[in-house]
């Protein structure tokens, strides 16, 4: 049940190979039976982070019915110490050419028997379950996960917390008021239930209110001709590596609102004449059992721009790819949609039908919010999809350093980072902005006129990192001089930057600081908190030393064009409910917008590329730290400096960013440097000026190791 790559000879193309696929119970497994004891509903252990912040006194509303459905619940199973080191080990081993695992990716029935929980356990478990009325729908093959329905009152019986009303800014949520319990005889063998609420993710997308396609003085939209040059993909598409042959995964909980969008797009940027691109939307069942993904339609959330962003984008870097959006309907429902289309792609691929090898998700929510079992259960997927040989990209965040606050115009709970990138099985995808404005060199690299597919752009640009906030040193100085944005005298304290750059909106990176635990303070790292642990790959120049897992890994442009620098996406999307424009006339009448919604599914078509060449990879993070461990050496590369712009060495698979910080205004006492005013700048001190955070050489929080140049990137001799 092994998925096997054989590594060719250097050659353009590589055939993919698997191998047969034998029975589960032909392969042995190193699980040991963990639940021993008798089950005791009277003794028991409470499952801590398992509860929204938002589930206080202050919202709530009341228990709702009893009667009330909670459908397709998922209890995340816990692996022994001894499985999960061995799980980790493997996984590290995919990467190593010296390795005899090397590129020995596993189908979901292999991995559930070797790396999954006991089927005594399993037994135990679903037996309990079934003991307090719930309906098991499905026991995924990777043996980890189960998926569960039930009512309100069963759930209070059997878990000991109640599922109440609240309302949050106005919107009507469902969740559970405490963090549920569980015999303590089953607790060796359950990490957490994945949600007991409908609070859903936010997608990474800034839509832009004002829109000027023809002002090339001041407005620059990129399109993706200006894509393709900027990150160097015309000579590989001249060469052929389109993604023919790939397909591309964005998982949404929606669906588009026309496919139509998604024609026009291609035929208007020139991407039509690529005849093996193609979008479908599909809804994946699961393995077995009663089906979790049902057709959304388009949810009334708007996040139907999202996905057509998606699959717009990750189509503009690979042209030839099959775009595939899959996605489940989570209205009402208590797991997000696009985290079930994943699960059940990744355990029901099969010896003839391996999942898809590039995925991007282009959601999250701060690591607090989301809770130490939905954190766990994203590490869980993931880790089981990059064992599988599928790349996972998802969107670091467009909330600078301060994920907590997303949707906020001032930052109050400090430093924080999305849980759904923070896992060390996916590329975390930052976001830039372009440096031309900044330099007043415009006419350097964009041209006064359009192309044919409205292409403008001439060369690889410099770039800074996104930052919309009066915390911006590089705005700061170019709105009054000076680059201090803080004190009573910065910027964010004069009537400009108070009145329109008070925003946590700019790409995102920090530590993960709370993966697991419970916070004490609601959205602020405290109490138990804890990060993942640091990957063995992510060693680099500029890493910091702090033993935890650092984002974002890679970036590329998502800036959403505030006023200030000039610089956002074009895109096709319609829907005139969710603030969508018609597609009609010249892209000057289209959308625009900006945000690591871009970024991710660029890099995932980008990969794709990478696949065409050499096969799938897998987790590539282990691959590009590498190559950029190599480029900057100890010291960073001085040839490689972004802010050289078209001046960069043409041999630079990175461009490391070194000008600019992707700090953000703030109030509080958390992580907020205040110098007596009543705006501050977020901080790794309250007594002193240290941003959160700024560029360095090599890696830093604010844009990972830098940007790609793609043609390089896919020709190294490193994968």
């Amino acid at each position: 049940m092994m998925f096997i790559s054989t590594r060719p000879s250097r050659r353009p193309a590589l055939a993919l190979v698997f191998a047969g696929m034998a029975s589960i119970a032909a392969i042995p497994s190193s699980a040991q039976r963990q639940v021993v004891a008798s089950i005791d509903d009277s003794h028991r252990v409470t499952l801590a982070g398992n509860t929204r912040p938002e589930a206080n006194a202050k919202n709530d509303l009341g228990p709702v019915d009893d009667s009330m459905p909670l459908e397709h619940m998922q209890l995340l199973l816990r692996r022994s110490d001894k499985v999960q080191q061995e799980l980790d080990a493997y996984t590290d081993s995919l990467s190593d050419r010296s390795s005899p695992n090397y590129h020995q990716w596993l189908a979901p029935g292999e991995f559930g028997a070797r790396f999954g929980v006991a089927s005594q356990d399993i037994d135990a478990v679903t037996g309990w379950l079934a003991l307090h009325g719930f309906q098991v729908n499905t026991i995924y093959p990777n043996r980890i996960t189960i998926d569960f329905s039930g009512s309100a009152a069963q759930v209070r019986e059997a878990f000991l917390t109640e599922i109440h009303s609240y309302d949050v800014k106005g919107v009507r949520h469902f969740a559970n008021n405490r963090d549920p319990q569980i015999p303590a005889a089953l607790a060796p063998a359950i990490t957490g239930i994945v949600s007991l609420h409908d609070f859903r993710p936010h997608s990474m997308r800034k839509p832009r209110a004002q829109y000027s396609f023809s002002d090339q003085g001041e407005w620059y939209a990129v399109t993706p001709a200006d894509l393709a040059t900027i990150y160097n993909l015309t000579p590989l598409f001249k060469e052929g590596y389109t993604g023919k042959g790939q397909t591309i995964v964005v998982l949404e909980d929606t669906n588009v609102y026309t496919i139509a969008d998604w024609t026009k797009f291609r035929k208007e940027f020139g991407l039509s004449g690529y005849t093996s691109g193609t979008f479908t939307q599909v809804h994946p069942k699961p393995p077995s059992g009663a089906n979790n993904c049902s057709n959304p339609g388009v949810n009334p959330d708007g996040d139907d721009g999202e996905a057509i962003l998606d699959a717009e984008y990750a189509s503009a870097a690979a042209p030839n790819a099959a775009i595939e959006l899959a996605s489940c309907n989570d209205i009402g429902e208590a797991t997000f949609g696009g985290q079930i289309a994943l699960q059940n792609l990744l355990n029901t691929a099969t010896k003839t039908k391996p999942p898809p090898a590039l995925v991007s998700m282009s959601y999250g929510d701060c690591e607090s919010d989301n809770g130490a079992a939905s954190n766990a259960a994203f590490k869980a997927l993931f880790q089981q999809a990059a064992t599988a040989g599928v790349s996972v990209f998802v969107s670091s965040g467009d909330e600078n350093a301060a994920s907590c606050d997303a949707g906020n115009s001032v930052a109050t709970h400090g430093i924080s980072i999305s849980g759904f990138a923070s896992t060390p099985y996916n590329v975390a995808v930052g976001g830039t902005d372009f440096a031309d404005t900044y330099l007043k060199e415009n006419s350097t690299y964009w041209t006064s006129t359009n192309s044919a597919v409205f292409g403008s752009a001439k060369s690889y640009i410099p770039e800074i990192p996104w930052n919309d906030s009066c915390a911006s040193a590089l705005q700061a100085k170019t709105a009054t001089g000076s680059a201090i944005p803080y004190g009573k005298s910065g910027f964010c304290n004069t009537v400009n930057g108070e009145d329109n750059f008070l925003a946590v909106s700019g790409g995102s990176g920090g530590p993960s600081n709370c993966a697991s635990g419970t916070a004490s303070t609601e959205d602020v790292t405290s109490g138990t908190c804890k990060g993942w642990p640091k990957p063995t790959w992510q060693s680099l120049v500029g890493v910091p030393a702090d033993g935890v897992r650092d984002i974002p890994d890679v970036s590329l442009f998502a800036a959403d064009g505030n006023g200030f620098w000039g610089h956002y996406y074009v895109f096709c999307f319609s829907d005139p409910g969710n603030g969508g424009t018609p597609c009609t006339g010249a892209p000057s009448n289209w959308s625009g917008a900006g945000g690591t919604s871009f970024s991710s599914p660029i890099m995932a078509g980008i990969q794709a590329l990478v696949d065409q060449k050499w096969g799938r990879q897998g987790n590539p993070n282990p691959v590009y730290y590498k190559i950029a461990r190599t480029e900057y050496g100890t010291k960073g590369s001085a040839t490689c400096n972004s802010s050289l712009g078209k001046s960069s060495a043409s041999s630079c698979v990175f461009h490391d960013l070194t000008l600019g910080d992707m700090d953000v205004n703030c109030r509080g006492s958390h992580n907020c440097y205040l110098d007596g005013a009543k705006n501050g700048v977020l901080s790794t001190s309250n007594t002193k000026y240290a941003p959160a955070y700024k560029t360095t050489k090599g890696w830093d929080f604010a844009t990972g190791i830098g940007t790609i140049n793609a043609y390089n990137l896919v020709r190294s001799e490193d994968w």
